[in-house]
């Protein structure tokens, strides 16, 4: 068996960035974009150029990283990425 300290693979690798869109009305939020290293980095600066808030969790990340482009999320991840649209709608509340 073996186990991953998630901070040392993230030196080693470099960030890893997943996006998801969820417009009123979709089936389920949709995974548009993902990558790891430079690939993250650049999504990283976009989101942060266009005021997109960010979620940091690494666990979502790497399953998120498993989802083709263009798919939706599972149900098993239905309720974590609920939460996280909450948090991001009262943020856009206080704005």
């Amino acid at each position: 068996m073996m186990y991953f300290n998630q901070k040392r693979k993230k030196e080693w690798n470099g960030p890893s960035a997943a996006v998801i869109r969820y417009e009123e009305g979709d089936r389920a939020p949709t995974v548009i974009a993902h990558g790891h290293g430079y690939i993250a980095e650049k999504i990283i600066e976009l989101a942060k150029q266009n005021d997109i808030p960010i979620e940091e969790d690494v666990s979502l990340v790497q399953q998120l990283l498993d989802i083709d482009l263009g798919d939706h999320i599972p149900p098993q991840l239905y309720a974590v990425i609920a939460e996280i649209l909450v948090l991001i709608e009262k943020i856009e509340k206080n704005y």
